[in-house]
C-alpha cells in the first residue's frame, strides 16, 4: 500500500532545513489559487514567504501537481498557481485529498490538507489567514456546513497561526466546535478573539498569553504530551489595515444574505463571500486580508525559532 510519505516530494531547501532541526513554516496554497486574484495573490505569497525568512525560519508552501504532494514552491510554481485560470487548480482538502492526488495538474491545498502535509513531512508550525469553521445558520436556525479544518485540529498536531476564524463564520459556533474535539486556542496579547478583518470578534478567548513568548512555551507543552490534536493560536491583523469590527459586521451580514438568495454554497460559499466583502469594503478587507497574512507567517516563523532551540 502506497502512503502518503510515498507521495511527497520536499524541496531540497526544506529538506536540509529539517534534517539539520532548521525551524521551517508551511504555508497553504488555497488562498493563491482561490484567496485573492492576480497579481495580488503572487504578492502576497511573496511577501508570507519573505516574512518567514525574515524572522529566520525557512517557508514551505505546499500544493500538489500532478500526483505528488510538493512541500516547499519554487518561483516558478508559485508564478503557475498564481496565473492559473480560473477553475484550473482544484481544492484539496481531507475529504478531497484522494481525488487531487489522482489527477493531473494543480491542486491548492486548505488549511486541513496543509496540516496533513506538513505533519507528515516533520513540520509543526504552520501559518495561515483564517481558518475555517461553522457557516452561519439559514432562516431555519440550523446549518451543517462545518468545515474539514476543525477536525483537522483535533487530529493532526501541528501548531496553526491565524488571525481567528474567518469573519463569514459563526465564530462563537467555531469554537464550541474545537472546544468539543480538544483543541486549544489561545490568543496572543488580547483577551477577545481576533475578529479576522478586525482586531476583536467580541468572543472571549479560550486562552490569552502576553506574548509570543508565552505562546511558544504553551505550544511546546501542548505538542509535548503526544495528544495528537493540534492547537490554535490566534494573532490579531496589523492595527494600521484593521476594519472596525461594526463594519465588518455589517457587511458580512450583507454578503451571507445575498449568497443565500443566489443559493450559493459548498466550495465556492467561502471564496464568493470574501470577494463581495472586497466589494462591499472598497477593497480595506482585501488590504486586510493580505496584510494579516504576512503578520502571521512572522509570527509564526518566530514561534518556529522558539520551538527549535
Amino acid at each position: 500500500m502506497t502512503g502518503l510519505l510515498d507521495r511527497i516530494d520536499i524541496a531540497p531547501e526544506v529538506a536540509t532545513a529539517l534534517a539539520a532541526h532548521v525551524p521551517v513554516v508551511a504555508l497553504e496554497s488555497t488562498l493563491i489559487s482561490h484567496g485573492l486574484p492576480y497579481p495580488m495573490n503572487l504578492d502576497v505569497a511573496v511577501a508570507a514567504g519573505g516574512a518567514v525568512r525574515n524572522a529566520g525560519a525557512i517557508p514551505a508552501t505546499i500544493a500538489i501537481h500532478d500526483g505528488r504532494v510538493l512541500v516547499g514552491l519554487s518561483d516558478g510554481a508559485l508564478q503557475a498557481l498564481a496565473t492559473a485560470p480560473p477553475g484550473a487548480v482544484h481544492k484539496a482538502a481531507r475529504p478531497s485529498l484522494a481525488a487531487a492526488l489522482q489527477r493531473d495538474g494543480w491542486a491548492a491545498t486548505t488549511v486541513s490538507a496543509t496540516m496533513i502535509a506538513a505533519h507528515a513531512a516533520g513540520i509543526r508550525v504552520f501559518a495561515t489567514g483564517g481558518i475555517g469553521g461553522v457557516h452561519v445558520a439559514g432562516p431555519g436556525g440550523i446549518t451543517w456546513d462545518v468545515s474539514s479544518d476543525l477536525e483537522e485540529l483535533a487530529r493532526t498536531p501541528v501548531a496553526v497561526v491565524c488571525a481567528g476564524p474567518k469573519a463569514i463564520l459563526d465564530v462563537a459556533a467555531t469554537l464550541e466546535v474545537l472546544e468539543t474535539r480538544g483543541v486549544p486556542v489561545v490568543t496572543i496579547g488580547q483577551s477577545e478573539l481576533p475578529g479576522f478583518f478586525a482586531r476583536s470578534s467580541g468572543v472571549p478567548s479560550p486562552i490569552a498569553v502576553a506574548d509570543e513568548a508565552a505562546a511558544a512555551a504553551l505550544v511546546a507543552t501542548h505538542l509535548g504530551l503526544g495528544l495528537e490534536s493540534g492547537i490554535l493560536v490566534c494573532v490579531p491583523v496589523p492595527d494600521a489595515e484593521a476594519l472596525p469590527a461594526s463594519a465588518v459586521r455589517q457587511v458580512v451580514a450583507q454578503a451571507v444574505s445575498e449568497a443565500e438568495t443566489q443559493a450559493i454554497a459548498g466550495p465556492a460559499l467561502t471564496p464568493w463571500l470574501l470577494g463581495r466583502i472586497g466589494e462591499l469594503t472598497d477593497g480595506a478587507s482585501i488590504r486586510a486580508n493580505t496584510a494579516l497574512i504576512a503578520n502571521d507567517a512572522a509570527v509564526a516563523a518566530r514561534l518556529a525559532v522558539a520551538l527549535a532551540r
